[in-house]
C-alpha cells in the first residue's frame, strides 16, 4: 500500500514494486491522477482515491484494501504536502493543512491499516532532510517532518511485539510535481540539487526486495543519487545519501 502513489515518490515506489511481481494498491487524492497512475503501471493496481487526513476516508480505504488483499506485508506512508512557511506571513490555514496532511495523515493513515498488516511486515514513513536542518521559511513543513522521524522510532517500539518494523526516510529535494505545482517562485529551491524520482526508485526498494546488501544505491557515474537502508527496529531513521547540498554563495 503506497499512500500518494499517484505521481513522484510514490509512483515510481508502485512502478518499481509492481515490476517486480508485488500485488500494489495506491492512494490519492485526485482521481484524475489515480487514473492516469493506472494507466501507466498497467494491470493489477488497485486505486483508491481518499485524503489521508480525513478519518473517514482512512476507514473507507481500509475497507477496501481488506476487500482486495486481506492483509498487507508492506505500507508506505509517503503522502503530504510541502509549502513555504515564512514565520512573519505563515496564516494558520497553511499552518493548518501542513500539520493535517503531514502529521495528522500520516498516524492515522498507520493506525487505519494496522489491523492489516502482517506480523513481520515492514512500514515505511517518508519524511525528509528538512528533520534535522533548520531552514529559512519552512518552520512547519521542517517540524512537520521531524514529527513523522519522531513517529517512527515511538511506533516501531510499539509494534515491536508484532516483529513489524517501523522505519523512516529522509530524502533531500527530489524533483516531483510536489515542487513543480508550487505557486511560490522556483528559484527559492535553486539553492538545492535535485535528483529524479523515477531514477531514484530503485536506489529505494532494492534493500527491501532483495534483504541484502543492508545498504542499496543507485550510483551515477559513482554519485550516489539515493540510498536506503535496510533498518532495525532500534534505527528507525537514516537520510539518504543525497540529500540537499548547498551551493556556493
Amino acid at each position: 500500500m503506497i499512500t500518494g502513489g499517484s505521481s513522484g515518490i510514490g509512483l515510481a515506489a508502485a512502478r518499481q514494486l509492481h515490476d517486480g511481481g508485488a500485488r500494489v494498491a495506491i492512494a490519492g487524492r485526485s482521481q484524475e491522477k489515480l487514473d492516469n497512475a493506472v494507466d501507466d503501471l498497467g494491470g493489477g493496481i488497485v486505486a483508491i482515491r481518499a485524503d489521508m487526513s480525513s478519518l473517514d476516508d482512512l476507514n473507507r480505504m481500509r475497507e477496501e484494501l481488506q476487500h482486495a488483499f486481506g492483509s498487507l506485508d508492506i505500507l508506505f506512508a509517503n503522502a503530504g504536502v510541502a509549502l513555504g512557511t515564512p514565520l512573519a506571513t505563515t496564516e494558520e490555514e497553511t499552518y493548518d493543512t501542513i500539520m493535517d496532511a503531514n502529521v495528522k495523515g500520516v498516524f492515522f493513515t498507520v493506525q487505519a491499516v494496522l489491523p492489516l498488516m502482517r506480523e513481520g511486515g515492514s512500514i515505511i514513513l517518508n519524511t525528509s532532510w528538512l528533520n534535522q536542518v533548520g531552514t529559512p521559511g519552512r518552520a512547519v513543513l521542517s517540524a512537520s517532518k521531524a514529527a513523522v522521524r519522531s513517529f517512527a522510532r515511538t511506533m516501531s517500539a510499539e509494534l515491536i511485539d508484532r516483529k513489524i518494523r517501523v522505519n523512516a526516510v529522509s530524502p533531500g529535494s527530489i524533483e516531483t510535481p510536489i515542487h513543480r505545482e508550487r505557486t511560490r517562485p522556483r528559484k527559492s529551491f535553486a539553492p538545492m540539487r535535485s535528483g529524479s524520482a523515477h531514477r531514484c526508485r530503485s536506489g529505494a526498494w532494492a534493500g527491501r526486495r532483495r534483504s541484502q546488501p543492508p545498504s542499496a544505491s543507485l550510483p551515477a557515474t559513482r554519485r550516489a543519487i539515493c540510498s536506503v537502508r535496510r533498518l532495525s527496529s532500534t534505527a528507525a531513521d537514516r537520510s539518504f545519501d543525497h540529500v540537499a547540498q548547498r551551493q556556493p554563495l
